[in-house]
């Protein structure tokens, strides 16, 4: 099998989407991702470095991907990231290059990261209320992740999209307000089903404020959706835009509605292990592969196993399922 054969799995989805992240680390504590203990985080030494990240994206790039995320931990933690970007967003083939964070220095990176080629950013925001935003991420950065957000208005991104982690009986007050403010500020808002993936084990299904709830919420409160008509339909969000025209949101519905079938994402962590799933219980290690001088072929057939290896859904619905070994931050969000 060439290069220019698709990343195929045995039940035919083509993978084009693949998610790096280049940390671990985090300057925010939420509840559902990470203790409030000190974290032991991955050293260093084994995270991988930008010409590794930029030689694993470019062979990648050679069997189909066509997106590229950037993720963590907190990935603008992670020095001279304007630097990885320009290196990924100068590899001819990538249509789509974009970045999730918290925001917290995003008012200060903004503009660096959108001069080296960023154009599309999606920032983690629960709450636009100060003391519940302290209660969710344990820091007072509220102010911060709002200014980061609009310096990426100012610097031209677009789209900005606002992730809103959705768990029951918290985030309830913050749903039309977050509505509000992205109708306002152009800015799409995309509610994020509690999955399980928190370092604590603090899941359980009742929990989860689910998609349709939010839905019949916004309805309610604000006016009528309807289903976005040119939405992607192998993009985890479910999307709707308000029928009066001011605005749209998006939903990933991890556990009430699970887009397993659908799916084209591959993941690498920042300590080198290839994931074909958020969820997966097994990783292949590429690192060793990156700097062991292994040639770009082996690296490929590496790839192309992982993929035939990806099994069919999550089954975060059933009792065969069982949670990852790695939370959230060490995997890549």
């Amino acid at each position: 099998m060439g290069t220019a054969d698709p990343l195929l799995d045995t039940f035919g989805r083509i993978h084009n989407n693949l998610r790096v992240s280049v940390t671990d680390r985090c300057n925010i504590r939420c509840f559902y991702c990470m203790p409030e203990h000190p974290v032991e985080f991955v050293p260093r030494a084994e995270i991988l470095s930008f010409e590794e990240i930029e030689r694993f994206v470019r062979i990648a790039v050679r069997l189909g991907v066509r997106k590229v995320r950037l993720t963590g931990g907190e990935p603008l933690l992670r020095k001279n990231l304007p630097s990885l970007v320009r290196r990924i967003a100068a590899i001819e083939g990538i249509d789509d290059l974009s970045l999730t964070t918290n925001g917290v220095l995003l008012a200060e990176l903004a503009q660096p990261l959108y001069e080296a080629g960023l154009r599309r950013v999606n920032v983690h925001l629960d709450t636009l209320d100060r003391e519940r935003f302290v209660q969710i991420t344990r820091r007072d950065e509220l102010g911060r992740v709002l200014d980061g957000i609009h310096a990426c208005r100012r610097a031209g991104y677009d789209p900005i999209k606002i992730n809103a982690v959705a768990v029951k009986n918290l985030v309830e007050p913050d749903i039309v307000p977050l509505a509000r403010f992205g109708r306002e500020h152009g800015v799409e808002i995309r509610y994020i089903e509690f999955m399980p993936l928190d370092a604590q084990g603090l899941w359980l299904r009742d929990k989860v404020l689910l998609a349709d709830d939010i839905l019949e919420m916004l309805a309610r409160e604000i006016g009528p959706l309807a289903p976005e008509p040119n939405g992607d339909p192998r993009a985890p969000a479910s999307e709707y835009r308000f029928t009066d025209g001011a605005g749209r949101v998006g939903f990933i519905g991890s556990v009430s509605r699970p887009f397993c079938l659908s799916c084209n994402r591959i993941r690498l962590t920042a300590d080198g292990k290839l994931r074909y799933c958020l969820f997966a219980i097994e990783e292949t290690d590429v690192k060793d592969l990156l700097r062991g001088g292994a040639p770009d072929e082996e690296v490929v057939r590496v790839i192309r196993s992982t993929v035939r290896a990806k099994w069919i859904g999550h089954e975060i619905n059933s009792m065969q399922f069982v949670p990852p070994p790695r939370p959230m931050y060490a995997i890549g969000g």
